[in-house]
């Protein structure tokens, strides 16, 4: 969430993890389904993260509205 904000100054807070799903690749690939607080509301997003923890490299891939947007989740 705060690499997102940086990038576009968005106006979120994270709240909780809601699902996490995990993807050997070269090195790991998160899928992570998140709650946030935007400007009062509470919202969805979806973020994908590759990481190779043996090289110190981590990257945010994607950060999107969930297309489920339900927060009851």
């Amino acid at each position: 969430v705060s690499e997102h904000k940086n990038k576009t100054n968005a106006l979120l807070e994270f709240e909780k993890v809601v699902r996490l799903k995990q993807q050997v690749v070269a090195g790991m690939m998160y899928y992570i389904t998140i709650q946030v607080n935007e400007g009062g509301a509470k919202k969805m997003y979806e973020a994908k993260v590759w990481e190779r923890p043996w090289m110190d490299f981590k990257k945010l891939m994607e950060f999107r509205p969930a297309e489920r947007a339900s927060a009851s989740a």
